[in-house]
This record gives C-alpha cells, sequence and structure tokens, in this order.
C-alpha cells in the first residue's frame, strides 16, 4: 500500500511537472507536439526577400539585423525569393542560420522568372535541402513552399522528389495553374491594375480585392496568401537587359490595403517586398547589404522604413482579429510620403530649366513611365495617435491642419514645390514637428524621371543611407554626371513663410 502511494504521487508529480513544462512551451508559441515550432497555425505574415541582390553577404551575421528587425515589428517569416545564381546555395545557408539565431522562420518562394516550371524534379530537390533547417517554416509538421508564377509545375512530382510533407502555396493564376494539387495560393498582384501587368488604363481596373476574389473563388476552403505592397516604381531603361519602365497607382495604398486586410482577414499575408529596391516597394532599411541592380538611381536618398513604422499596429491588429488599430498604438507618429517631383516634369526635354536633360535614360514610353497619370501630385500623411490631435502640414509654403482621431486616420495635401513640415498640435501645444530632409523639386534629379516615394517619420527616423554595393550601378545609363553617394542633408531645409491655407482630402474609403 506504502508503495502504491509512493508510486501514485510520483506520477502525480510527474503530471504536475509536465503539465507546467507544456505550459512554458506553449507560453514560448511552440507547439508541445513539436518543440522545433514544425506546427504552427493562427494568422501569419510574410515579407518577400530578394535573395537574387545579396550576393555580397558574407555570413548569416549579415543577416541578423533584417531578421531582427522584421520580427519586432510582427513579421513572422521571410519568403526567400530565389533564382539559379550560382550563390543561391551560399545565401540561402547564411540565411537559415541567421533565422534560426533569431527565432525567426523563412521559406522557399521559387522565382519562375529563372527556373522552369518543367523542373519539377529540381523544385523538389531544392526544397528537400533545406526542409530539415531548424527556422524552415512548417505548418502543422508540412514544409511550407511557394513561389513567383510557375503555372505549369508538376505538383505531384515536386512533391516525390521532395520526400516530405509539403505546404505548397504557390502563385499560381486562376484560368492557368492546376490548383487542385495545391494547399493554398499567394495572390501577388498588389497593386490596381488592367489585368495586363500594368497601371489602370480604358476604364479597366482590377483591385487588389478582385484578386484576392478570384483567389478565393478558385480555392475554395484553402489558404490564400493575401499581399500588402506601398508602391511600384521602375525605371529600368537600355542600360539592362530587360527594359521595363512603368508604375502602379501608390497614393493611399499602403494604408488603404492594411485596412482591407483588417476587415477580409485572411489567414496569411505577404508584403511585397523587403527588399526589392529595383521596384520601389521595398520597406526595409537602405542599408540592408545589398548589390545594385541599377535601381540605386531611383532609391538614392529616398527611404521607406516609415512604411514599416505604419505597419507595426495594423499586424498585431490582424493577428488579433481586429478592425482597429487604436489598442495596438504604442508610440504616437506622423508617416508622410511624397514623390521627388510633380508627375508632368519633362526629363526628355533640352529644356534646362527643367534640369539636364536624359534623353529618358534610354527607356521607351518616351522616357515618362508608363502609368504615370494614376498618381497624383500630393502629398499624403498617416496619424497614429492614441487620442485626438490636430495635425498640421505646411508644402511649398501652403498650410494646411486637419482635426486626426485617435487610432489611424489619413489625409492627403497637393504638392507645394519646396521644403515639407509636419506636426501634431493638442490643445494649442506642439506635441512634436519636423521638416522633411527631402525637399519637391521642379528639376529632373540626375536628369531622370523618378517616380520612387521618399518616406518619413514624425518623430524622425535614423538615417539610412545607401551603401557603396548597393551604390556600385548608380551611373549606368545616367546620360549627366551625378555623384553616386547620398546627399540627403544632415539638417532639415528651412521651411518658407506660409502664405496661404487649403483644405487637406481624407483618404478614399473604397476599396482598392
Amino acid at each position: 500500500m506504502q508503495l502504491h502511494n509512493t508510486l501514485y504521487s510520483f506520477l502525480l508529480l510527474l503530471a504536475s511537472v509536465s503539465t507546467v513544462l507544456g505550459a512554458a512551451v506553449e507560453s514560448y508559441g511552440i507547439s508541445q507536439r513539436d518543440s522545433e515550432s514544425e506546427a504552427t497555425t493562427g494568422k501569419l505574415v510574410f515579407a518577400h526577400f530578394m535573395i537574387g541582390i545579396v550576393s555580397d553577404r558574407t555570413s548569416a551575421a549579415a543577416f541578423d539585423d533584417d531578421m531582427k528587425r522584421a520580427k519586432s515589428y510582427g513579421i513572422d517569416a521571410f519568403a526567400l525569393n530565389i533564382g539559379t545564381d550560382p550563390y543561391t546555395d551560399t545565401q540561402l545557408g547564411y540565411a537559415y542560420q541567421s533565422a534560426a539565431n533569431n527565432g525567426m522562420k523563412v521559406f522557399l518562394s521559387f522565382d519562375f522568372n529563372w527556373w522552369n516550371p518543367s523542373d519539377a524534379t529540381g523544385v523538389g530537390s531544392k526544397i528537400a535541402q533545406y526542409a530539415s533547417r531548424p527556422a524552415q517554416l512548417k505548418i502543422n509538421g508540412k514544409v511550407f513552399v511557394s513561389s513567383f508564377a510557375g503555372d505549369g509545375l508538376n505538383v505531384d512530382q515536386v512533391r516525390s522528389t521532395a520526400g516530405v510533407n509539403l505546404f505548397m502555396a504557390p502563385n499560381f493564376h486562376p484560368g492557368q495553374g492546376d490548383f487542385s494539387k495545391l494547399d493554398g495560393a499567394l495572390n501577388w498582384m498588389a497593386w490596381p491594375n488592367d489585368g495586363r501587368n500594368k497601371a489602370p488604363e480604358g476604364g479597366v481596373v482590377i483591385s487588389v480585392i478582385d484578386g484576392d476574389d478570384s483567389y478565393r473563388s478558385t480555392i475554395g476552403d484553402k489558404s490564400l496568401i493575401s499581399p500588402a505592397s506601398p508602391w511600384f516604381s521602375t525605371h529600368f531603361g537600355a542600360e539592362v537587359s530587360y527594359s521595363k519602365n512603368w508604375v502602379f497607382p501608390g497614393d493611399f495604398l499602403w494604408y488603404q490595403r492594411w485596412n482591407d486586410i483588417l476587415a477580409l482577414a485572411p489567414q496569411f499575408v505577404e508584403i511585397e517586398t523587403w527588399n526589392d529596391y529595383g521596384e520601389s516597394h521595398y520597406i526595409g532599411p537602405l542599408s540592408s547589404p545589398h548589390t545594385d541592380d541599377g535601381g540605386s538611381k531611383w532609391v538614392n536618398d529616398m527611404p521607406h522604413s516609415g512604411w514599416l513604422e505604419m505597419s507595426k499596429p495594423f499586424i498585431a491588429a490582424y493577428k488579433a482579429g481586429s478592425e482597429s488599430v487604436f489598442n495596438y498604438i504604442t508610440d504616437e507618429k506622423l508617416i508622410y510620403w511624397y514623390r521627388p517631383t510633380p508627375r508632368n516634369i519633362n526629363c526628355d526635354s533640352t529644356d534646362t530649366t527643367m534640369g539636364p536633360a536624359n534623353n529618358g535614360s534610354g527607356n521607351y514610353f518616351n522616357g515618362r513611365p508608363n502609368g504615370w497619370e494614376t498618381l497624383s501630385d500630393s502629398v499624403f500623411v498617416v496619424s497614429l495617435l492614441k487620442s485626438p490631435g490636430t495635425v498640421t502640414v505646411n508644402s511649398g509654403g501652403t498650410h494646411y491642419s486637419y482635426d486626426a482621431p485617435a487610432g489611424a486616420a489619413a489625409f492627403s495635401v497637393p504638392m507645394g514645390i519646396g521644403a515639407q513640415a509636419f506636426g501634431l498640435n493638442r490643445n494649442g501645444k506642439t506635441i512634436f514637428s519636423d521638416t522633411s530632409l527631402k525637399q519637391i523639386v521642379t528639376k529632373c534629379i540626375c536628369g531622370i524621371y523618378n517616380f520612387n516615394a521618399y518616406v518619413g517619420t514624425v518623430p524622425a527616423g535614423a538615417s539610412d543611407p545607401l551603401g557603396s554595393d548597393g551604390l556600385a550601378n548608380f551611373e549606368n545609363g545616367l546620360k549627366v554626371a551625378c555623384a553616386a553617394q547620398p546627399s540627403l542633408p544632415a539638417s532639415p531645409p528651412a521651411t518658407v513663410a506660409i502664405f496661404a491655407t487649403g483644405t487637406p482630402t481624407p483618404a478614399p474609403t473604397s476599396h482598392i
């Protein structure tokens, strides 16, 4: 009897210890069923990361800042976009190791601009190569895999070659790819468009939500990776082998899209992108080590980290299932963005009053990017406030003010030439204010059309210059002399005296 009681007490103690340990494991977001986080459920946020432009990284530590930074904003995993470059495996090894060192997750996203959909065996072999790495994202024990494009890929062959359970959510296209063998799908098209990969025209407007709806009707109850992107502008010309020169409507896109995501509550969200500088939709830092594909001409002096700042309370609200960010704003701030020049500036002219002529850098569409008419000449401001306040804007000397509610709100004002200043007032007192380092000008900076956005915050964030590797091809294709170096001033420019007042415009409530 005494032996029975002793054994019974021991079993109770063991059960108690197991319960405590199990609770501890769960408190760190780790499944009891799998201590290596092989089972992951709930809403997740990914960020698309271009491995093809980080061949200059020499260790796992070179990825640490990206991993830590993304994780601190609520991003759960990087979708590692891979082509067939000879350095791909080296950089993937570093990325997987850094992610493991920093409690982050990663997964492969095959770029079928470079991979061939007929190479299902190659795709499966590459998945197998990284499937057992500790940082590999898994959903219910299945190795997560995605792609850019890939219609026609033999999914059965991929699964067979990989030899592990896969959660396949590629960017197949409704009406083109076979979705029957998939676990989910990525809607890549994060920008309003005309259905032919260009800005809306001729009355044809396909919104991002239209794309989501098309995917939902195609995949049924399978998982949707819904996109979120702040911008798109690219201006490659004859200096590269793949001329591309167009924009998509941006303006309030980042703000509206996150509000739509809160309302739609998809299972997964993919931010496009962390570091695709050449297409101007990066939210990661310019200083993140990377090589230059020639995009530095329109990326230099154009930080986007403010968009990452804006996303933080939205990501938290999305994961909590809330349609409001109010309870998730930890630091009050203003986020603002604008293009550096008016949209009708003429960089093809020999009129020197518009700046040095560049003959469009050899680009097509007469130099000016396709879709330029879809962007408005405005300065955009998002307020993240814990209590109501008055937001002020001085755009080139014209004064604007508006009452901003608690939570998130967005307004725009007409673009004024010169310095741009912003502030927040309450009860007649200035809470904070600042003047942007970037002025709006009427000359062609370095002689080219630049439809990228400058993004800032009030209070101001840290300086974020491009490094030497990120400026290596800056002069390629330029027709005028322009220094390959960051040129934002150390101190803000002087504002002009306010000579008029105007009425700001609230962000549209319609879906995009």
